[in-house]
């Protein structure tokens, strides 16, 4: 099983496993401010639950290539949708400031 760093925690996962739900499942607080109220669910539409990922992860799908295509994302950057991301292997995760996370200073 897989291993997640996420906010100074770290929790195992099973593989393939949706890392926003896996977040979420464990009290991380992936989203800004009022984007806690005010996001898409996990459909891929809002862009709200933008983190870098360093380690083994699904490929870009469709809807997070075309959401991080568009403002405030810009698709130089090497964001992902927490909510079209599987976990593959072990993994770190690292969330920026704005409301969309697109942000360069640091949050966790």
């Amino acid at each position: 099983m897989p291993n997640v760093t996420a906010q100074g925690k770290t929790f195992e996962c099973a593989q393939g496993a949706n890392l926003r739900q896996v977040l979420l499942d464990h009290d991380i607080a992936l989203y800004n401010g009022q984007a806690r109220l005010i996001n898409c669910r996990g459909i891929g539409s809002c862009g709200t639950c933008a983190v870098l990922i360093d380690g083994e992860v699904s490929a870009p799908n469709w809807k997070g290539r075309s959401r991080r295509s568009l403002p405030p994302h810009t698709s130089e950057r090497p964001l992902r949708l927490a909510c079209q991301t599987s976990v593959l292997g072990d993994i770190t995760v690292t969330k920026y400031d704005r409301f969309w996370g697109q942000g360069h200073n640091l949050v966790w």
